[in-house]
């Protein structure tokens, strides 16, 4: 019976080793360094033509705005000055590209319940819509979602960190 296990064993192992797999006999060229300037996006979505920035894309977004985010106090969706510098920033590139909707996102910091930071998310996303809505830009161009503590920007748990997470984040969703 041993013997009859041990043949099973042997020619299981053959069978198995017959059926690896056996490397190409030519390789495939190595990626290009630079992708040719076609003037399609090449950029994979970033809005980028080879190296030029196609404009009204979020590339564009994020060179031309202050900033694409803005930062909270602790339990607090108030736009201070630096945000209302940021979000007016945005409202001017906004105002340049009429057809561009965006997102903005709440985000809140690790501490808190998921429901409360999902509306404290909320509250500060909405913030940053009402004052981009003040500015002229149309409602109808901005969705707002929150993530609460969901999506952090930074790990870890001390101020410096949960700084960073106390955000809304403005991203273009198209034209």
């Amino acid at each position: 019976m041993n013997k009859a296990i041990m043949m099973v064993s042997a020619l299981s192992l053959v069978t198995v080793a017959g059926c690896a797999r056996r490397a190409p006999e030519q390789l495939p060229p190595p990626p290009a360094t630079t992708a040719p300037e076609t003037g399609y996006d090449t950029g994979a979505g970033t809005g980028q033509t080879g190296t030029t920035v196609v404009p009204g894309s979020q590339a564009d977004f994020l060179q031309s705005v202050n900033a694409d985010r803005v930062l909270f106090a602790t339990d607090s969706s108030d736009i201070d000055s630096q945000a209302r510098s940021i979000l007016d920033s945005q409202a001017q590139w906004l105002a340049r590209y009429p057809n561009v909707r965006i997102t903005i996102e709440g985000h809140a910091d690790e501490r808190g319940t998921r429901e409360y930071n999902l509306a404290l998310g909320d509250r500060r996303a909405t913030a940053a819509s009402n004052y981009l809505q003040a500015q002229g830009v149309s409602a109808s161009r901005i969705n707002v979602i929150s993530y609460g503590k969901e999506r952090p920007e930074a790990t870890g748990s001390d101020e410096g960190a949960w700084a960073q997470n106390r955000r809304a984040v403005t991203v273009t969703v198209g034209n």
